[in-house]
């Protein structure tokens, strides 16, 4: 028997014979060329789902030829649609058990780079001792990108410096952080409790203007100022900012949080005259609120960002 027709008549002729088991036994079958090595349960099991399968659709998935099973013609024929349909299957299970963990047990971040690198590993190691039977699930994403993982429903909260609008989204205020200037000991004289911003004129400065919203504030403030400096290399990411400085023995501007999980000897950080501040927000969709277990992280993750930012140097 051939199989024969388009793509959707394929699909019903298939429906109509496999349910998801056979479909599942027959992709393993079909993968690995062998019985054994499918799914690892039982021979006789699978030998069994595949039998119904054919007995249903009415003709010979596989044949036997030097032990292994060969794919037949029909078989062949029905794997292209056979995979299309156990990849959505698959993303169907994947995405109805990210939505019943997505409350109670199970925590989804979105969270930009920066922030992954000390601060929020710190807030989720003190809830874990708290709560140890808490999962998490941790996604770095530009800035930019954090508003489509929501609304794709890849996280529950974007944790995020100064968060864009959307019609969708609910913003709440975490913390307020302040961009400082990351630099090597003697690269300024006379540097007092803050660096006047007026300092790096005419200096080669490793620029994060790419970093989103934050990275427009410097340029901002220095275009008000009528400050000029030389951007030499320009970045996305603050912690490449960092250690690109620390290599170069350069000078760069970063956040405050960054520049904290960088410190290092021969390197300090000064925060700016005047300030350039920016905020911290959590974020979700306005249909979708944090569950009483993220709330709970969430105050965990704003007690961690006071703690950092007074234990100012």
């Amino acid at each position: 028997m051939s199989v024969k027709g388009t793509g959707p008549q394929l699909l019903r002729e298939y429906s109509r014979g496999m349910r998801f088991r056979q479909i599942e036994v027959f992709h393993a079958v079909y993968t690995h060329g062998s019985i054994s090595a499918a799914l690892g349960v039982s021979q006789p099991s699978v030998s069994k789902t595949l039998r119904h399968a054919e007995d249903g659709l009415g003709f010979s998935l596989f044949q036997l030829a030097r032990g292994r099973l060969v794919p037949t013609d029909e078989a062949h024929a029905l794997m292209h649609e056979a995979g299309d349909i156990f990849d959505r299957i698959t993303s169907l299970q994947h995405t109805a058990r990210n939505l019943s963990q997505a409350g109670g047990g199970h925590i989804r971040l979105g969270i930009v780079p920066s922030l992954a690198l000390d601060v929020v590993p710190q807030a989720m190691a003190q809830f874990r001792r708290e709560w140890p039977r808490v999962t998490f699930e941790v996604h770095t994403h530009h800035h930019d990108d954090l508003v489509q993982s929501l609304i794709e429903r890849e996280t529950d909260i974007a944790i995020a410096y100064t968060p864009p609008r959307h019609p969708r989204l609910t913003r709440s205020l975490l913390a307020e952080g302040e961009l400082v200037v990351f630099f090597p000991d003697g690269a300024f004289a006379d540097a007092g409790p803050r660096l006047a911003l007026d300092q790096l004129a005419d200096r080669d400065v490793i620029g994060v203007a790419a970093t989103g919203p934050i990275g427009d504030v410097l340029t901002r403030a220095a275009r008000d100022r009528g400050i000029t400096y030389r951007e030499s290399v320009s970045v996305q990411t603050f912690f490449i900012a960092a250690r690109l400085a620390q290599l170069e023995g350069g000078v760069t501007v970063i956040d405050e949080f960054t520049a904290r999980a960088w410190q290092s000897p021969g390197y300090r950080w000064l925060p700016t005259d005047p300030p350039l501040g920016f905020t911290v927000s959590y974020v979700t969709l306005e249909d979708r609120p944090p569950s009483k277990i993220a709330r709970q992280f969430l105050r965990t993750l704003e007690e961690t960002l006071e703690g950092i930012r007074a234990d100012r140097p």
